[in-house]
């Protein structure tokens, strides 16, 4: 599932969504945004900052709600090669993703990376997301639930899954809410958004679009498989115990390295066991 695109060039743009409340963390995110916890002494941006530096990412775009001027104290206006934009989402508190998405579309005319601001994950796994049009999956699991899509032959995205909807014959992955896009399917992305916030669809989530583009045969997604590979997004105070579990401080380094097969069993073996059927990794519960 992660073979390259040779013709394409990596982005250098990325897309952060970080206006949510995150009112499940609370009270963690009563006076900080949820990309601010601490995740074993280093914040959830902070490593999302270090993986983009490392990827060569120098523009990074973040859509503001909660507690937004935390976010800019923290970060500025460039760390490292990277500079860094801001986008306010005034009605944060009663909108979802999709309206942050759109809330981007006269910021962004070039290939980018889209991610939410709640996850935290092994810096390796960017490698094969910064070419154009793909999509981060994990294959479904018991304890999984939210958006999944199913791949054809060429690993290839065929269908967009709700979460409640079973299939029988195809394997489903679950999305881990990081994609990239070029510039056509951005602008065809665009045209749909505007579609349903008109329509006032505001607290949807942007699945939605993608899902409507994929029937259509409008917007193809290249999978890349993050199967195995130490991934969380954090909603809770549980989710936050068990990242912590996941990426000790000690194991969660700046060097490029592989991810140790040992770390691979104990990530699959902690959720299994912790989790058991009831919570997901990339729930539809996103940061905005």
């Amino acid at each position: 599932m992660n073979k390259r695109t040779n013709s394409n060039e990596p982005v250098t743009t990325a897309l952060l969504l970080a206006a949510g409340t995150g009112t499940r963390l609370f009270p963690l995110t009563e006076n900080e945004p949820k990309c601010m916890t601490s995740v074993n002494g280093k914040t959830i941006l902070e490593r999302l900052i270090s993986n983009l530096n490392r990827q060569g990412i120098t523009r990074l775009v973040i859509v503001t709600g909660h507690l937004e001027h935390c976010i800019r104290d923290y970060l500025g206006d460039q760390i490292g090669d990277l500079k860094i934009e801001y986008i306010f989402s005034p009605l944060y508190k009663t909108t979802n993703n999709i309206y942050s998405l759109w809330m981007a579309r006269e910021a962004i005319n070039e290939p980018f990376l889209l991610l939410e601001s709640d996850l935290v994950f092994d810096e390796s796994l960017l490698d094969d997301m910064i070419y154009p049009d793909r999509i981060a999956l994990a294959e479904m699991q018991s304890w999984m639930n939210g958006t999944c899509v199913t791949i054809d032959q060429s690993q290839m995205v065929s269908e967009f899954i709700s979460g409640d909807k079973k299939t029988s014959n195809k394997t489903a992955y679950k999305t881990v809410n990081i994609y990239s896009f070029s510039v056509d399917s951005w602008r065809k992305i665009i045209k749909r958004l505007d579609k349903q916030i008109s329509s006032g669809n505001v607290n949807s989530y942007y699945e939605t679009v993608f899902a409507d583009l994929t029937s259509d045969n409008n917007l193809q997604l290249q999978s890349v498989s993050f199967d195995g590979k130490p991934w969380y997004e954090i909603d809770t105070l549980e989710d936050l115990a068990l990242a912590e579990k996941i990426f000790p401080s000690a194991v969660h380094g700046t060097a490029k390295t592989a991810v140790p097969e040992k770390a691979i069993t104990f990530y699959n073996q902690l959720l299994t066991s912790v989790l058991g059927p009831r919570k997901s990794t990339g729930t539809l519960n996103a940061s905005r």
